[in-house]
């Protein structure tokens, strides 16, 4: 049949089609959204919380660094696009873990890569939404996502982490909780986090025999204190990395030094048995 020959309303679909699908290609060029944020709009993934732009191989290692992953670590990334991140974390740091991403494709590709860089039997890809994947067993937490979705991310972050488990985030921070370190290459800054213990409220500090009340004040990794001896109040100027509380305080004329572990409700002291500390009410 001759194109004139068919029926217009044939020929004004498909002039149609062809009109949409090259100014949904055209609309995302001129807006310079990624394949995944086209792929939204074209209604072919699900809404993404962060469009995919991927991390150069300088900022991953700056950002594996600064997190110090090791092969002991298990990472999860989040938004993890083509897993570039992660699989660099498992083949150059013999790390493990698992990647999670909202875009099929995405995590599709991520799986391609983990085979081709010989790393798919220690890290796994899932498409999954962030917000609802298990943080829980993470030594590391990598991501590059929005300042906005990081503030979301954060109280899962500080609930489900272990103290001493590492964030590092690519460009964007958590708002008022300080990082603990930085580091930048050019204008790209990387950010690192390191979960604090609960240290907030009153504890019983027993040593050589005597006990005294200690009151620590926390706002993330942020300590203020002070210790009840006798009758004296002393302000003191706690330390705490992690799971690790350092503080000094003068009794009977000697300074102390206190170096313990939290766990929960008690704190272990380290290179020695001479003191013990556990919660107030516990």
């Amino acid at each position: 049949m001759d194109v004139a020959d068919r029926p217009l309303w044939r020929q004004a679909l498909k002039i149609g089609g062809a009109f949409v699908a090259t100014a949904s290609l055209f609309l995302g060029a001129a807006l310079f959204l990624d394949g995944s944020a086209l792929r939204v709009l074209l209604g072919i993934t699900p809404e993404l919380d962060v469009p995919y732009i991927g991390t150069r191989q300088e900022m991953i290692d700056k950002m594996l660094d600064l997190a110090e992953v090791g092969p002991d670590d298990r990472v999860v990334d989040l938004g993890t696009g083509d897993g570039r991140i992660l699989i660099s974390a498992a083949k150059d740091r013999g790390a493990t873990g698992l990647g999670v991403d909202l875009d099929p494709a995405m995590i599709a590709a991520a799986k391609a890569n983990a085979v081709r860089a010989g790393v798919s039997d220690r890290v796994s890809f899932a498409q999954a939404d962030l917000f609802e994947t298990s943080l829980e067993g993470a030594d590391v937490v990598t991501m590059y996502l929005l300042p906005s979705v990081n503030l979301r991310l954060r109280p899962r972050l500080l609930e489900q982490l272990e103290p001493g488990s590492r964030i590092v985030s690519h460009a964007f921070d958590m708002g008022d909780w300080r990082p603990d370190a930085t580091d930048t290459i050019g204008s790209s800054r990387s950010y690192l986090w390191i979960v604090p213990a609960d240290v907030d409220g009153q504890w019983q500090f027993q040593i050589d025999g005597d006990e005294f009340p200690v009151i620590f004040a926390q706002r993330f990794q942020d300590v203020e204190g002070t210790a009840q001896v006798g009758s004296e109040t002393i302000m003191l100027q706690p330390e705490l990395e992690g799971d690790r509380l350092r503080f000094s305080l003068p009794i009977d004329g000697v300074t102390r030094n206190f170096e313990g572990i939290v766990h929960g409700d008690r704190i272990v002291p380290v290179g020695t048995t001479d003191w013990f500390a556990r919660r107030s009410g516990e």
